[in-house]
């Protein structure tokens, strides 16, 4: 490390904290990042970026056994774990080492190592050796530390039969059966590429649906393509114990009926949740709060401590990657006194699993929208309604739209189906602009397309439908 004063410093280099690093730089700040492990955190390393590249190969695999409907003819279709792993590995790594070009482009100082606030803009580092290396000032701090699963008492991981996300990215072996633990997105992301590849699969979830942060509607037709996947699925249970043996773990579920059941698998996945990466950071003694697990924050990031903000997913839901760049970029630019910097709305974040089929939604739910007060009109269109999901012969899915009934205010959207991560922008550009509905019934839509669903679901709300 060349110097030790800086204007801004962060403290992990992950997708929120580099984002951070990068735009203060732009800004003009003098910048620093402190990072333990590697650039790029866990979505670029462990989490996002690699479970897509198995997600992917799932997809192909998926595809090439169901050749013969496009008229074609392939035999012994097979695959390579250790490959697979292989390249899902190499894309984390190729990009990991690409924000390290985007520090060095944008003159900002990289220190490895573990960082502790000391007060009064000063950050002490301690090395990847356990070495300490000269303190760090700082007239601006931003906490970016990510967070890590979470575990509970009799659940634990051991790193061989019951796994975390990391285990399950780099299997030896494929599993004949796998338990996973959990249906938010890391769980059914799991569970559909193991499913894909031939694991037996049961999945768990202890509230009475999966995937329960999204539209009723959509859990409920997630939940029979699942199904008929060869998934079983079991909601309203528990797991109250995990009993490794030789090579399998026998699992004690509960349901809410009191019934309980054991059921042996050769792996288990925890997708229980995540929880802030908050310890070490010396944040009690400069009292910075912590409410389970998170650093509170207000609008504008900033924590209880003068010149100390945080961002990402050690302040809390929704854990997603995007959500930590917006509000690293937001932090900086109210920092640097930027006219129209404008307070993170939750309401414009879309999220994303990438299942088969895919699940994509923003704002609120049906049920959320009539329990907020609003009158509220709804619109659905099938995919098997939609001419280009037909000539991809993938049919399975439906576009959701919630309006508000008075003002034409789009309050939500959901969507399953093919590619669904990807159309859900149009609908987050839509609430952004703050669009009604006559903007969008009046925006037009190629053909063919599948973002032809969106349209048709915008303008079945509004009895207007043309294709069903």
């Amino acid at each position: 490390m060349s110097e030790t004063s800086f204007d801004f410093a962060v403290i992990g280099a992950g997708p929120g904290g580099y984002v951070a690093a990068i735009r203060a730089a732009q800004l003009g700040f003098k910048t620093v990042i402190i990072e333990r492990e590697h650039l790029g955190g866990i979505c670029l390393n462990w989490g996002c970026i690699p479970t897509k590249a198995l997600l992917r190969t799932s997809e192909l695999f998926h595809t090439l056994n169901n050749a013969e409907q496009f008229g074609l003819s392939i035999k012994e279709i097979n695959f390579d774990i250790e490959k697979i792993v292989e390249r899902s590995r190499k894309v984390a790594g190729r990009l990991a080492s690409g924000v390290a070009y985007l520090m060095k482009k944008n003159k900002i100082e990289v220190v490895d190592g573990e960082a502790r606030l000391k007060g009064g803009g000063v950050i002490g580092v301690r090395g990847k050796e356990g070495e300490e290396l000269p303190d760090i000032q700082a007239k601006h701090i931003l906490i970016a530390t990510g967070a890590r699963a979470k575990t509970l008492p009799g659940l634990e991981p051991d790193g061989d039969l019951i796994w975390t996300y990391r285990e399950a990215m780099v299997p030896p072996a494929m599993p004949g059966s796998l338990l996973v633990v959990g249906s938010g997105a890391i769980g059914i992301e799991f569970a559909s590429f193991y499913g894909t590849l031939g694991s037996e699969v049961t999945v768990v979830e202890v509230l009475d649906r999966i995937l329960p942060v999204e539209d009723e509607e959509v859990s409920a037709f997630a939940q029979k393509a699942f199904e008929k996947q060869g998934m079983t699925i079991l909601t309203s249970t528990t797991v109250e114990s995990l009993e490794p043996g030789v090579g399998e773990v026998r699992a004690r579920l509960m349901g809410s009926d009191g019934t309980a059941r054991e059921h042996t698998v050769d792996r288990v996945i925890l997708a229980i949740g995540i929880t802030g990466n908050v310890e070490g950071l010396g944040l009690e003694e400069l009292g910075i709060e912590v409410d389970k697990g998170h650093i509170v924050i207000d609008e504008w990031c900033r924590t209880d401590a003068d010149g100390v903000y945080a961002i990402g997913d050690v302040v809390g839901p929704p854990w997603l990657a995007h959500k930590a760049s917006h509000e690293g970029v937001i932090c900086v630019e109210r920092i640097a006194g930027l006219n129209n910097v404008h307070p993170l709305d939750r309401s414009r974040i879309p999220g994303c699993t990438y299942c088969a089929p895919q699940v994509a939604s923003i704002g609120l739910t049906e049920a959320a929208a009539i329990e907020a007060g609003h009158q509220i009109k709804v619109g659905r269109f099938p995919y098997q309604a939609n001419g280009k999901a037909i000539a991809m012969g993938d049919t399975e899915g439906f576009v959701k739209t919630v309006f508000d009934a008075e003002t034409g205010e789009l309050l939500g959207a959901h969507m399953i189906g093919a590619e669904v991560t990807e159309l859900i922008q149009g609908f987050s550009v839509a609430k952004t602009l703050e669009t009604t509905e006559a903007e969008l019934i009046e925006s037009i839509f190629p053909h063919p397309t599948l973002s032809e669903t969106m349209h048709e679901a915008v303008l079945d709300a509004y009895g207007r439908a043309l294709h069903i």
